[in-house]
């Protein structure tokens, strides 16, 4: 399948929202997309995460990704899944990585263990994982297991209805 190119705003600028399941590499592809596009790299995890796992009210969340998407008048690229029909309906491509769950688990298993080990950072500042929270079922690795169904039914769905195929402004890689 030939993927075209980022769509954008026809003006040079470009407003990217990528989303997928936990573990899916969505931070690492929003990374790498972000920097050839030399607009800013937005990880919702580190907007909706407060220290210590605290979660910000929806209107304080809300006006938190408005002001991070107001940055740069060129564009911005945003990972991640929390409130994002609001950020899709702004973004000017979206992107869907879906892996199958048997490629990604073992990553989200090693950066887990990682971040444990305090090798790398966590997904948000004053956010630390402890081996209980971990192994709990508010635990990442459970959160990714539990997800993968409820994220392919719900991407699925977007895609049928918005895909670029269709004149949408929505991907999913192969």
């Amino acid at each position: 399948m030939n993927i075209p190119s980022l769509l954008g705003d026809g003006k040079g600028n470009y407003r990217v929202h990528v989303v997928g399941n936990s573990g899916a590499s969505v931070s690492t592809v929003s990374t790498y997309i972000a920097t050839k596009l030399n607009v800013p790299n937005i990880s919702l995890d580190a907007l909706f995460w407060g220290p210590e796992w605290t979660t910000y009210s929806n209107d304080e969340y809300k006006e938190r990704i408005i002001a991070a998407m107001a940055q740069d008048p060129r564009g911005w690229v945003i990972d991640g899944n929390h409130r994002d029909t609001f950020i899709s309906e702004h973004a000017t491509d979206v992107i869907w990585l879906d892996p199958p769950l048997w490629l990604y688990l073992p990553r989200i298993l090693w950066r887990t263990l990682l971040r444990l080990l305090n090798i790398i950072p966590s997904c948000a500042e004053g956010c630390e994982e402890t081996w209980g929270d971990v192994l709990s079922t508010n635990g990442i690795i459970w959160f990714c297991i539990s997800q993968h169904g409820y994220r392919k039914q719900r991407y699925g769905e977007m895609l049928a209805r918005t895909s670029i195929a269709k004149g949408g402004k929505m991907r999913r890689p192969q």
